[in-house]
């Protein structure tokens, strides 16, 4: 059962995660990444091919754990948080709502700008026996 709902979970988040490479408002990577996780534990085959795909290479691979991110790739990931963090703020009009989002945004600008910035550590060698 555990593991048909796994399936299943990842079946979801990969469609929503295609979905949000055409539309702006859906996170495509959090979305891969779930699908990753859920496929991971649950059939081997279905996370290999999801693992060779060009989706998961171009968004998870590339942008992600090998920080190739382009200024275009960073101004998108940027505005669609900036959105996604906005939308709360003029629905509800709440001052500290908006001050707390305002500073988680500002938290993300300033840590994911960091991270993609740092420079590829290289691995340790093993000492030699």
């Amino acid at each position: 059962m555990k593991k048909i709902l796994y399936i299943s979970l990842g079946c979801l988040t990969f469609g929503l995660g295609t979905l949000g490479i055409f539309l702006p408002i859906l996170p495509t990577t959090i979305f891969y990444i779930l699908t990753a996780f859920f496929w991971m534990r649950s059939s081997e085959y279905l996370y290999t091919k999801f693992i060779e795909s060009t989706y998961y290479q171009k968004y998870i691979q590339a942008s992600i754990l090998e920080k190739k991110i382009t200024p275009l790739g960073r101004v998108k990931l940027f505005s669609t948080l900036f959105v996604i963090f906005a939308i709360p703020c003029v629905i509800v009009r709440n001052p500290i709502m908006t001050t707390t989002l305002t500073i988680i945004f500002l938290i993300h600008l300033v840590g994911l700008n960091l991270y993609f910035n740092r420079k590829k550590v290289a691995p340790l060698k093993e000492p030699n026996e």
